[in-house]
């Protein structure tokens, strides 16, 4: 745990902690119809495999709702049901196995609505995760703050909060999302300070792959290293799994999470005599499934190659239809440019044994 995380309220969600100086989870949300159990279960697993620990899907029928007990039993990590507007679906979610619930109190309706959500909750357990967001925060505080502001977000959710304390439940999560990162950043930084609830933290409409991980890198990055969040996600319009790839780098880069292989590449440039690009994208996705802890290196040319790769474990350097396999700093072998892929992956899947040099 970092000296300077915050210390939330430890929470289960299904065979997951989190809060209380736990490791950061990572969650995705799938992007099938929660209806069709066969895709939704598939996706679900792939994210599984890539390293998502908490999935959400979406639960907009009665027949979604039904669908998470089938979808349950084929997968190994908590499914939290996302609900809008119908309090019943939330309640049949929960009925249905859901490990958490992701409701905006707010849109469910009247108080006696919101208490059936909260009963059925608190009879089996389920935590209940109170998602705030700038696009939909309430017209009264948009006037109070003269527009939408990370002061409202916060006492938007810490009334929505409060609201479910006082009908008896407190196995809460909270979320309080913007795409304006800097606000979203705000936010969190107060919300803070005023509660131990867990928050689940991430850049709401955060756009493309490119503008998407720029600006969750940022805001998750600056909110991360003030110790605040206890479960995060990456949201992209694209793949799922791209969600997973960016999330793990990001706490990765933090220092809060270790595991898994590094990539570093250096820019192009005029002396780069290989597909430098190319390359880099296939050893980013060769790696993916090898369970090392290391640093590897692609670099574009001979010449600052075996330098530049000094500090990290291995790499190769392309040159002219050739290149070089380098481990420590040290050159093992010179090789064709097409076999240096291979040659990597056979030295990465055998790390621990000596490498044959040239």
């Amino acid at each position: 745990m970092s000296k300077n995380r915050k210390v939330t309220k430890t929470i289960q969600i299904g065979d997951r902690v989190i809060g209380g100086g736990n490791p950061i989870l990572i969650q995705s949300m799938t992007n099938t119809r929660t209806e069709d159990v066969k895709a939704t279960v598939a996706q679900i697993l792939r994210l599984q495999n890539a390293g998502c620990e908490i999935v959400r899907c979406t639960v907009p029928t009665m027949e979604a709702a039904k669908a998470l007990s089938k979808i349950k039993k084929q997968v190994d990590i908590p499914v939290v049901a996302d609900i809008h507007f119908d309090y019943r679906l939330a309640v049949a979610a929960i009925e249905n196995g859901a490990d958490k619930i992701r409701i905006n109190p707010g849109n469910i309706g009247s108080k006696e609505r919101v208490q059936a959500v909260v009963d059925a909750a608190a009879a089996r357990g389920v935590p209940i995760r109170v998602g705030v967001n700038s696009g939909s925060l309430e017209k009264e505080l948009v006037e109070k703050y003269h527009g939408v502001t990370a002061e409202g977000l916060v006492e938007s959710a810490l009334g929505q909060v409060k609201r479910i304390e006082d009908m008896g439940y407190d196995k809460l999560v909270i979320s309080i999302k913007s795409s304006d990162v800097l606000m979203c950043v705000r936010a969190h930084e107060l919300i803070c300070e005023q509660t131990a609830y867990p928050l689940h933290v991430g850049i709401t409409e955060a756009g493309t792959i490119i503008s998407g991980n720029i600006k969750s890198s940022i805001g998750l990055g600056l909110i991360l290293h003030q110790g605040i969040g206890d479960t995060i996600r990456v949201s992209l319009t694209g793949d799922p799994l791209e969600e997973i790839k960016s999330a793990k780098l990001i706490l990765r880069t933090l220092g809060l999470r270790k595991g898994g292989i590094e990539v570093v590449s250096c820019p192009t440039c005029g002396r780069t005599k290989i597909d430098l690009i190319g390359l880099a994208n296939q050893v980013e996705n060769m790696v993916a499934d090898i369970p090392l802890d290391l640093k590897v290196a692609v670099m574009g040319c001979v010449v600052n190659g075996p330098g530049e790769a000094k500090e990290a474990d291995i790499g190769i350097a392309g040159g002219c239809g050739e290149g070089l396999l380098i481990r420590h700093g040290e050159v093992v072998k010179k090789l064709p440019e097409d076999a240096l892929l291979p040659a990597l992956r056979e030295a990465l899947l055998n790390w621990n044994e000596e490498p044959d040099r040239d």
